[in-house]
C-alpha cells in the first residue's frame, strides 16, 4: 500500500518536473529568438547605409489613464534610434486638462521611472513591433530602471 502511494507520488512529481522543464525550455527559446531579432535589426543599421542617430523605431500605446474619460484618449509614444537612444512621450488627457511628459531613453532604458504604458511602448519600439502596440501584447521585459509607476 505504501509502495503504491510512493510510486504514484513519484510519478506525479516526475510529470510536474517534466512540465516545468518544457515550459522553461519554450520560454528560453522565445527569449533567444527575440534577442536574435533585436541583434539582426541592430546589425542591419550598423552595417547598412542607415544613420545610427536617426529615430527609426516607434511604438504608440493608447489607453484610458483617467476614470472620468473613456475612448483611450491618453497615449504613450516611444521614439528611439538604432542604439536605443530616444524619448518616451506621454499625454494624459482628461476632461479639463492635459498633462504631457517626456522621458529620456539611453541604450534602450529609461533614465526615469516609467508607467506600465510607457514601458510597453518602449519595449514595442525596441522590438520593432510598432507603430501601434496594445497593453495586451506579450512583450519581453528587458529589466533595468523601467520600474512601473503612474506618471
Amino acid at each position: 500500500m505504501i509502495l503504491v502511494a510512493l510510486a504514484i507520488a513519484g510519478m506525479v512529481s516526475g510529470v510536474a518536473g517534466l512540465t516545468i522543464a518544457v515550459v522553461a525550455h519554450n520560454r528560453a527559446n522565445q527569449v533567444v529568438q527575440e534577442c536574435a531579432d533585436m541583434l539582426r535589426r541592430h546589425l542591419q543599421s550598423v552595417n547598412g547605409p542607415v544613420d545610427g542617430q536617426a529615430l527609426r523605431d516607434l511604438a504608440v500605446v493608447h489607453y484610458d489613464a483617467l476614470k472620468e474619460m473613456s475612448g483611450r484618449r491618453s497615449f504613450s509614444l516611444a521614439l528611439i534610434n538604432s542604439l536605443g537612444d530616444g524619448v518616451v512621450l506621454s499625454s494624459i488627457n482628461g476632461r479639463t486638462e492635459t498633462r504631457t511628459y517626456a522621458k529620456v531613453v539611453r541604450g534602450g532604458r529609461s533614465l526615469e521611472v516609467l508607467s506600465p504604458e510607457e514601458d510597453q511602448a518602449l519595449r514595442g519600439a525596441r522590438l520593432g513591433k510598432g507603430p501601434v502596440v496594445s497593453m495586451d501584447d506579450p512583450l519581453p521585459d528587458f529589466g533595468g530602471n523601467t520600474t512601473s509607476a503612474r506618471t
